[in-house]
């Protein structure tokens, strides 16, 4: 870990400084995210500058433009490209180009997982079943159509879980930074291992010097490290999820969407009727967002207008 690292448990003043500069900059609405996009294919100079520096700023950025009425499948993937997000993680329940329908069904391979039903969804991180080779970075979802009630998502930044967490003890972050802090048991089909026991920490930081969270506040499939300190910070996080005031609440309606370098997130439960299904067309990247400086580069002076 770089010596001047915020993440860093023996660097009390490095932590201060992006502390101090963290929470100032910190959005307290989902709406002081949004950028209004007019071609998600072709984003403007001005347009991709703008989700760059939001998730510089909040690791999120919401964006809103004409909705579509052809499915809007390649957006998450043209999106992602134009914001350094290239390299997308094809699980199998992933349509063939990578991306996932997320909309309920009782039916076909999808109907087993509650992310393919209306129930509420908890607190989590995407892909934190993967193993570090797969960790996801980004994600992005774009949404088709919403439901006719409900579907509602809460988003946190998990840079403010690491400072609320560190704020209170630090002993917290130590206990969730252990590499085997969180254990997500084997996955079998048909009676074979599909996934081995994949064990690791909650937080790390990446070789680019970036804080990962890999979380999830479900009960079953998961094992939590029989530590006393890892229990307490577990509640710990269970208690700042509920009640910091820089969680967001988001509603995305069609053409909407949230691209993010995969911050803790929720969802409510949801009811379709015959006019409005919900349907969220999901990516998610090896890459994080790349900052609002490199995502420029290339970019001609005829794009420069929103």
């Amino acid at each position: 870990m770089d010596p001047s690292s915020p993440f860093d448990l023996a660097d009390d003043s490095a932590y201060r400084a992006w502390r101090d500069r963290k929470l100032a900059s910190a959005p307290t609405a989902a709406e002081q995210l949004l950028v209004e996009v007019a071609d998600p294919g072709r984003l403007s100079r001005a347009e991709r500058d703008a989700l760059a520096e939001r998730c510089d700023r909040a690791n999120m950025a919401v964006y809103a433009a004409p909705p579509r009425s052809d499915g809007a499948s390649d957006v998450p993937r043209q999106i992602g490209a134009q914001l350094g997000l290239r390299t997308l993680d094809v699980n199998y329940l992933a349509d063939d180009d990578g991306i996932t329908p997320l909309a309920a069904t009782d039916s076909g391979p999808r109907s087993g997982y509650i992310p393919y039903t209306n129930r509420a969804i908890r607190w989590h991180t995407d892909g934190y079943y993967n193993p570090p080779d797969r960790r996801i970075r980004a994600m992005i979802l774009h949404c088709v159509q919403r439901a006719e009630t409900g579907g509602e998502n809460r988003v946190f930044d998990h840079e403010l879980a690491y400072i609320a967490l560190r704020d209170a003890d630090p002993r917290f972050v130590a206990a969730l930074m252990r590499e085997d802090a969180m254990t997500i048991p084997a996955r079998s089909e048909e009676g074979e291992v599909a996934r081995g026991d994949q064990a690791g920490p909650v937080f790390s930081v990446t070789a680019d010097g970036r804080l990962h969270m890999r979380y999830t506040a479900r009960t079953r499939s998961i094992a939590w490290k029989d530590d006393p300190l890892v229990h307490a910070a577990t509640a710990a996080l269970l208690q700042v999820l509920e009640t910091d005031p820089h969680v967001l609440r988001l509603q995305l309606e069609p053409g909407m969407g949230i691209v993010c370098n995969n911050v803790l997130h929720d969802r409510s439960a949801f009811t379709d009727s015959a006019a409005r299904r919900r349907l969220i067309l999901r990516g998610r990247f090896y890459e994080a967002v790349e900052s609002t400086g490199s995502a420029m580069a290339g970019v001609g002076a005829a794009d420069a207008s929103v």
